[in-house]
């Protein structure tokens, strides 16, 4: 079994879910990084940084993986668009390549070392980007030094009328609960969904339908506010735990019919 290095200590714990999967799968298989490269299309380097955490693989990447291990890449999936979702609000502050780097994409010269096209290319459209943006930059100043030569004389705050209040910011919709059994099947009458993927940070119809059903099992998912949260999160895994389910709070196909029977 391969010795792997400790994720980075900063690693969003959704991020961590897929990647310490994606390791398990590997060292079940057997397959070195060179040979798990082979059979998906993506470079040793690639494997190496997504099973490493430096680098979110892409769902293509996901995907050739289960079907190199012959593994149901229904899971896998559903992790990844968790661990996409949570990749996506730090990607700002980190800046880290997601991009994959398929096998043979490197340019490299008759010499066979890497191409500079690539950087050059890259400072060229920085450089148009930031041109555009100075002349853009400056004809706003001009209109704006040339409406205010013709602008009539401000009213003073004194003379305003008062402004209206501010109108209550909306809460979140209210949900209710009608249960009734169709066809063998439970429904709450907010959401259809026999297969959505919905995990912590989800929100809207279909979360609220699966807190209805749960509070139908017995199982207290907190509010019926279509919220997945930590409290609606725990009840799901309870609910996995009483069905013989993989535990691992995620709602997938297999909990909506636990849920629905």
């Amino acid at each position: 079994m391969s010795r792997w290095a400790v994720l980075p200590a900063e690693l969003d714990p959704r991020v961590r879910q897929l990647v310490v999967r994606l390791r398990r799968l590997k060292d079940h298989s057997g397959l070195s990084l060179r040979q798990l490269a082979a059979r998906t299309g993506y470079s040793p380097k690639s494997w190496e940084r997504y099973l490493g955490g430096r680098s979110l693989p892409p769902r293509e990447a996901v995907e050739a993986l289960a079907r190199a291990l012959d593994e149901d890449p229904t899971r896998l999936l559903a992790l990844h668009e968790v661990a996409n979702e949570a990749w996506g609000s730090r990607r700002a502050e980190t800046a880290m390549p997601t991009e994959p780097e398929i096998l043979s994409s490197e340019v490299t010269d008759a010499n066979g070392s890497r191409s500079p096209g690539r950087s050059l290319h890259v400072a060229l459209v920085a450089g148009a980007v930031a041109l555009v943006l100075a002349l853009s930059t400056a004809v706003l100043l001009v209109m704006r030094m040339s409406g205010e030569e013709h602008r009539p004389p401000s009213i003073p705050l004194a003379a305003t009328a008062p402004s209206a209040p501010a109108s209550p910011s909306r809460s979140t919709p209210p949900y209710t609960c009608r249960l009734e059994r169709i066809d063998g099947r439970w429904y709450a009458g907010i959401s259809p969904t026999r297969g959505a993927i919905l995990a912590n940070g989800h929100a809207g119809p279909d979360v609220a339908e699966a807190q209805c059903l749960l509070r139908r099992a017995g199982i207290s998912p907190g509010n019926i506010d279509g919220i997945f949260g930590p409290v609606t999160e725990d009840a799901v895994k309870r609910e996995q735990r009483r069905a013989g389910l993989v535990v691992d709070g995620i709602i997938g196909p297999h909990t909506w019919k636990a849920l629905r029977r």
